[in-house]
């Protein structure tokens, strides 16, 4: 959860809708673990509940709980340093800890022990991804007969199905859920426990980051093995579009920028470009050739395998190409050969770098994303904001997100294309050139843009009617 911890989306999620939500007026409670990245960044913190105990396993554990000190935001840390006091959040370079398994479940419970703690009954529990699903588990066998939460309602979102939280049979009897649960009806999957599969059998609802990747992963090809049981909980699968924090992202007021602009006034983008390329060290461009920008994890969900096999066509095009990510290491030697094939037309970053990422948003004229699936996607909202004009796979939130430009008609916001190919992201890419061209189009697309509202205020609203037909 921003500002907290960070590994990606979620946290960003995390960070924004429960704000929102309270805004509108709701009570809202957010628990995640005491990780040792809270503790270095020194968060004025208080100590909601000392030592609470539960049975664990057959005997007593303990931990402790605090409250977040900044005004306003009700986050509460699970304290229990075996578990969380720990250099990583879920895995080391050399893999997921091994008592993830472990870790996760007693977070999951020790959450439900605080609720009652502070005395809050919700009348929904948000749980999010395989880390908080299983306490849908304990809240079915364990908290059955509790009167504390005899009125309370559940909803699992899901963010990236393909994360699902797998552990040896054994776990069950670790964790305290009855055995008999590892059985095809419950949490059993291929051998495995599936602690997702808890969040999607057991919430009152599911929920997807947008609506097209809720019917995607009902399909063999997205559903990560468990389509069927998403297709029999379809009458309850929605999906709701993540938000952004405009107080953030916005080119008017964003402090990384060379210039900042408005829709009105458009002259501090191509300070912004001027400023882009220097960084990159990259020759300035003439004013007819765009530069199309990328800022994502560089790996093959992320579209980089049909990227990479572009490369050779795409600068022909006339084009320049700045990359900003973290990559998997076959992607960043490919891409690491390419510029040095191409010093004046591509400039690279293997890192996570915000400010720059804020740089690439405001200096390029195209955002590219050519994703194999994505359940939601923040990237090309960003852009929007910016008048950087993404051009996208069909897939999921991306495809929720983007409408095709129609120059004929004026209306539209970016560039799509169907099939996952580098003939049909070269396409895209070709026709967005096109648009470039035609000065007075294109300036009615990034008008078109700028205007988008993704705001938390939105998504917001969206779950509080979520909320209201689960109870």
């Amino acid at each position: 959860m921003t500002p907290y911890a960070k590994t990606g989306g979620l946290a960003d999620v995390a960070g924004a809708l429960p704000r929102f939500l309270a805004k509108l007026g709701h009570e809202v409670k957010v628990f995640m673990p005491f990780y040792r990245e809270v503790r270095q960044k020194g968060v004025p913190l208080l100590k909601a509940a000392d030592r609470l105990t539960f049975d664990w396993t057959g005997h007593e554990e303990s931990f402790s709980v605090w409250e977040s000190a900044q005004g306003g935001d009700s986050t509460y840390f699970i304290d229990k340093p075996a578990f969380y006091d720990r250099e990583h959040l879920y895995e080391t370079p050399a893999g997921d800890y091994p008592d993830n398994g472990l870790r996760f479940a007693f977070f999951s419970k020790a959450s439900l022990e605080a609720l009652k703690a502070l005395n809050f009954a919700p009348d929904v529990l948000h749980v999010h991804d395989w880390q908080a699903a299983i306490a849908l588990a304990y809240l079915k066998y364990v908290y059955a007969g509790s009167p504390f939460f005899k009125d309370t309602k559940s909803l699992c979102t899901i963010h990236n199905l393909a994360f699902q939280g797998l552990f040896d049979k054994n776990v069950l009897q670790a964790i305290g859920l009855p055995e008999r649960l590892f059985s095809i009806e419950d949490l059993e999957f291929h051998g495995k426990v599936n602690f997702l599969k808890a969040g999607i059998l057991y919430a009152s609802a599911v929920s997807t980051v947008s609506y097209r990747y809720s019917q995607e992963i009902q399909t063999p090809e997205f559903g990560s093995g468990l389509d069927g049981l998403l297709r029999n909980r379809s009458d309850v699968l929605t999906g709701i579009l993540n938000g952004v924090d405009y107080s953030a992202w916005n080119p008017a007021t964003d402090a990384f920028l060379a210039a900042n602009y408005t829709p009105s006034d458009l002259s501090g983008k191509a300070a912004c470009k001027k400023d882009l390329l220097e960084t990159f060290g990259l020759p300035p461009s003439r004013s007819d050739m765009p530069v199309i920008g990328m800022v994502s994890r560089l790996t093959e969900q992320k579209g980089l395998t049909i990227l990479c096999e572009s490369l050779g066509n795409l600068f022909p095009l006339g084009v320049k190409l700045v990359i900003l990510g973290t990559a998997e290491e076959k992607i960043r030697q490919t891409l690491e050969t390419t510029k040095r094939r191409y010093p004046s037309f591509f400039g690279l970053k293997i890192a996570f770098d915000d400010l720059l990422a804020h740089k690439i948003y405001a200096g390029s004229d195209i955002f590219l994303i050519p994703s194999r699936y994505e359940p939601c996607g923040l990237t090309q909202m960003y852009s929007l904001k910016y008048g950087t004009i993404p051009v996208v796979r069909a897939t999921g939130g991306l495809d929720d997100s983007i409408q095709e430009f129609s120059p004929a008609e004026g209306q539209g916001n970016g560039f799509k294309f169907e099939d996952y190919s580098p003939p049909a992201l070269l396409k895209a890419v070709q026709t967005a050139i096109k648009v470039y061209a035609q000065k007075r189009s294109w300036n009615a697309l990034v008008q078109n843009a700028m205007a988008c509202d993704f705001s938390w205020e939105r998504s917001a609203q969206e779950y509080i009617l979520l909320y209201q037909n689960i109870i």
